[in-house]
């Protein structure tokens, strides 16, 4: 039986990725890790430069939204529904629009018309489930249980535009309905096409309609959850609320980007600085929203696996250790009414025999939202003191409330779709230096990333193969830092940075051969 280093190199050479502009380093935050640490002012504005240089690019290519805007009113009209799928973070942006359009951006009529899925099912929204978007058939399998059929629309998203379970799904949305899918991603086509055999077939097929949103390096190398998954969201959200008007979907892009350029996010600085502490003190935070839940419990789920921090607990299995932050939904009396209050509707889990224990119903109830949290996460953390993050809307103010420290944007006028994007990128930048403070990357590398799946696991070995490089001159074997990393993985407790100490294992085998 093949050894579980065995089998990754046997694909291996299908997720060598390197070579594309959502693996590279981004040229203006190579200090990144050292600024966030000595002059956070700069470490805002910095990373409020790339976000703008996004918006500059995605309004470039923002031409082809209104035709996305059409197919999606022509098949409302046709009394169809829309599905929107994605993995990780294009998973979440696809839940949240889904969300948003139970709100309001649907009219009342429409709201049932769109249904999100990810890989994993609703469980992933708040856990990382590993290795399902490496499996082409589980994103075929999700599609087709949930009913998708002839004149549906798919819209699936991936930003590095090689997802193995979102071309899964569009390939099979091609087979199952006329009404032709549409594969949004943001990487260059020409890099795609040479570098992923997978994407090149995607790319090249005449049934699935094409967005490109290459918007270049994201903040942090890698980090997709920022830059890309921004303007993908953007892109399908702006589709959806001027699908009866669709070049306005267009100008919306404009509005965007001169409302972006417009912000200073300076204001992060305090939040960052006693969030950061307060972690380095041992103690944790509880977000809080009811208006931005979904916005807020993404980017409070997805520092766990960019930067190996301990995950959302399962409050039902008392072994696990807490997680720094945790989500509040208040005024929820149980786990099911939190669930149903974040999702304006009940979950969808995989209870599938093989991954029933990673993304079942009886799982997911273990996480939970609701007024019970605050009890349960006390006597798990033995009284350790809980600071609360509160994200509110007062009289068009977006407001940051960090145990009575208040601070915000004034966004008077702003539509409520433009103010969960302006959320996301907040959250962001403030997620990422509160990380950066704690050590959690090095320059823009994203040292602590957890090798999950084989996208990530051959992301660690270019990040080992760098710095090594940088340190003693030399370029080690791919499969002798797979080796390393495999090793070092099956002995990795919860936040160990796992770039790191194989970094060190390799650097200790390339000693010990000198002095052999």
């Amino acid at each position: 039986m093949k050894s579980e280093l065995d089998a990754y190199l046997a694909v291996a050479g299908l997720y060598q990725l390197g070579g594309l502009d959502t693996e590279a380093q981004h040229p203006f935050t190579v200090s990144l890790s050292h600024l966030a640490k000595d002059d956070l002012g700069e470490a805002v504005r910095e990373l409020h430069r790339v976000d703008v240089l996004a918006m500059r690019r995605f309004e470039q290519k923002a031409a082809r939204i209104p035709a996305l805007a059409a197919a999606i009113e022509k098949t409302l009209l046709a009394g169809r529904r829309i599905f929107l799928c994605g993995c990780g973070a294009t998973g979440r942006l696809s839940m949240s629009l889904e969300v948003f359009c139970r709100e309001g951006m649907l009219p009342p009529a429409q709201r049932e018309s769109v249904i999100a899925f990810m890989a994993g099912g609703d469980l992933a929204l708040i856990k990382a489930i590993e290795n399902f978007e490496d499996h082409p058939e589980f994103g075929r399998r999700q599609l087709d249980e949930l009913g998708f059929a002839e004149g549906d629309l798919l819209i699936s998203s991936t930003e590095g535009g090689e997802t193995p379970f979102v071309i899964g799904a569009t390939e099979r949305a091609a087979e199952v309905s006329s009404n032709a899918p549409w594969f949004l991603y943001c990487n260059p086509d020409d890099k795609l096409t040479r570098i992923v055999d997978r994407s090149r077939r995607v790319i090249e097929d005449r049934r699935i309609e094409k967005m490109n949103l290459a918007v270049g390096p994201m903040a942090i190398s890698g980090s997709t959850r920022m830059q890309a998954s921004t303007v993908l969201m953007a892109a399908i959200g702006f589709a959806l609320l001027h699908r009866r008007e669709p070049q306005q979907a267009q100008r919306a892009v404009t509005r965007l980007r001169e409302l972006v350029e417009s912000l200073d996010f300076a204001f992060l600085q305090p939040f960052v600085e006693k969030e950061a502490a307060a972690y380095e003190a041992g103690e944790f935070v509880i977000y809080e929203s009811g208006r931005y839940g979904v916005t807020v419990v993404t980017d409070t789920t997805e520092r766990a696996p960019t930067f190996s921090l301990p995950p959302f607990e399962n409050l039902d299995v008392p072994a696990q250790p807490a997680s720094w932050c945790y989500f509040h939904m208040s005024g929820q009396p149980d786990a099911a009414a939190a669930w149903r209050a974040l999702l304006h509707r009940a979950p969808r889990t995989l209870d599938w025999p093989e991954v029933r224990g990673l993304a079942g119903a009886q799982l997911l109830g273990g996480y939970d939202f609701s007024d019970q949290l605050l009890a349960k996460r006390a006597a798990r953390t033995r009284g350790a003191r809980h600071h609360v993050f509160r994200v509110l809307d007062k009289d068009g103010t977006l407001v940051f409330d960090l145990d009575g420290m208040q601070q915000g944007l004034h966004l008077h006028g702003v539509p409520d779709f433009s103010r969960h994007l302006i959320l996301k990128m907040a959250l962001n930048i403030h997620s990422t230096l509160v990380m950066g403070r704690l050590g959690r990357y090095l320059d823009n590398l994203m040292t602590w990333v957890k090798p999950s799946n084989n996208k990530l696991i051959d992301r660690s070995i270019r990040y080992v193969t760098m710095l090594v490089q940088r340190r003693t001159g030399k370029t080690p074997a791919y499969d002798d830092v797979a080796r390393a990393l495999f090793a070092e993985r099956a002995k990795l407790k919860i936040g160990e940075p796992i770039v790191l100490k194989t970094m060190d294992a390799v650097l200790e085998q390339f000693h010990a051969v000198a002095h052999a």
